[in-house]
C-alpha cells in the first residue's frame, strides 16, 4: 500500500499555485466573451485573393461599423462588429468588393442580441448551482454522510476554477473566445470529476464495512492504492482521444476541446489529491470533536 496522503501538503501546494495563476489572469485580463454572452454578429468571408487588415479596416471605418474583433487567416475574414442587419451586411460586403477589387462569399452570418446573451449567462449559472446542488444531496443519501458530498463538492469547485483561470490564460495567449462550447466543457468536467471521486470514497464505505472502524486515513491510502492505475488508465484514453481533436480537429472546436483536456486531468489529479485528503480531515476532525 502507498502512502498518497503522506505528501497531501504538496498537493495543495500545486492546487494552489494553478488556480492562483488563474485569478492572476482573470484579474487582470478576464476574458474574451463570445457574441452568445454579450450580443454582437460574426461574419466569416471567402476571398478569391489574399488581403490585409490594414487594407480593410478604412473601408470599415467608412461604413461606421464597430469592429470588437477582426482575423484574416490566408483567403478567409472573421468580422465580429455590433449587432449587424442583413441589409447593413450587404452593403458592407457591396463596399469591399468595389474598393478592394475582390470577390467575397459569405460563409457564416451570425447575429446574438444583448438581450439573449445576458440570458444566456444566467442560465449557465443556473445550471452550475443545480449541478452541484443535485450532487451535493445524491452523495448525502449514497453515502449517509455530509463530508462525503462536501468533500467531491470541493473538488468539483477546485476543478471549476482550475479550468476557468487556465482558459482566461488561453483567451489571454491564444484569444480563445469564452462561449457556450465552453460551458459545456465546464460542466462534463464537473460530472467526469465526481465520477472518479465516488468510485474511491464508494471503496473507502466499503473497508469501513468490511474492516470496522480502522483509521480513515488507512482506508482512504488503501483505496488510492487500489483504484490509481485504474483512475490513470480510464483517463489517458480520454486524453490521448482529445489530444487527437486538439491536433487534427477545427478551428471551431480547437478551445473546445483544449478546455476538454484540461478539465479530464484536473478531473483525474483532484478526486486522489483533493477531495480524498479533504475527506479524511473532515472526518478526522468529526472524529476529535
Amino acid at each position: 500500500m502507498v502512502n498518497f496522503l503522506k505528501y497531501r501538503w504538496l498537493y495543495f501546494l500545486i492546487s494552489a499555485i494553478v488556480i492562483a495563476s488563474g485569478f492572476f489572469s482573470m484579474l487582470k485580463w478576464g476574458f474574451h466573451y463570445s457574441i452568445d454572452f454579450v450580443g454582437g454578429t460574426n461574419i466569416e468571408y471567402q476571398t478569391n485573393k489574399k488581403i490585409s487588415a490594414g487594407q480593410l479596416k478604412p473601408i470599415l471605418t467608412k461604413e461606421k461599423i464597430a469592429i470588437i474583433d477582426l482575423q484574416i487567416k490566408d483567403k478567409f475574414i472573421f468580422l465580429r462588429t455590433s449587432p449587424l442587419e442583413e441589409k447593413k451586411e450587404l452593403s458592407l460586403r457591396q463596399a469591399i468588393e468595389k474598393n478592394l477589387k475582390i470577390k467575397l462569399n459569405l460563409i457564416r452570418l451570425e447575429t446574438v442580441g444583448p438581450t439573449l446573451g445576458k440570458e444566456t449567462m444566467t442560465k449557465t449559472f443556473i445550471a452550475g448551482f443545480l449541478g452541484i446542488l443535485g450532487i451535493l444531496i445524491y452523495m448525502s443519501f449514497a453515502f449517509k454522510g455530509f463530508n462525503y458530498a462536501l468533500s467531491a463538492v470541493l473538488a468539483m469547485i477546485h476543478d471549476f476554477f482550475v479550468v476557468l483561470g487556465s482558459y482566461s490564460l488561453l483567451s489571454h495567449f491564444l484569444g480563445a473566445q469564452l462561449d457556450t462550447l465552453f460551458v459545456t466543457a465546464v460542466l462534463t468536467t464537473m460530472s467526469f470529476s465526481v465520477h472518479d471521486t465516488i468510485v474511491i470514497f464508494d471503496k473507502v464505505r466499503e473497508y469501513f464495512e468490511t474492516e470496522g472502524k480502522k483509521d480513515i486515513e488507512y482506508f482512504a491510502n488503501k483505496a488510492l492504492t487500489e483504484t490509481m492505475v485504474r483512475s490513470i488508465n480510464n483517463s489517458m484514453t480520454i486524453v490521448f482521444m482529445l489530444l487527437a481533436l486538439l491536433l487534427v480537429g477545427g478551428t471551431t472546436i480547437r478551445f473546445f476541446i483544449a478546455a476538454l483536456l484540461i478539465g479530464t486531468i484536473t478531473g483525474t489529479y483532484s478526486s486522489p489529491f483533493v477531495a480524498t485528503p479533504i475527506l479524511v480531515w473532515l472526518e478526522k476532525r468529526k472524529k476529535n470533536d
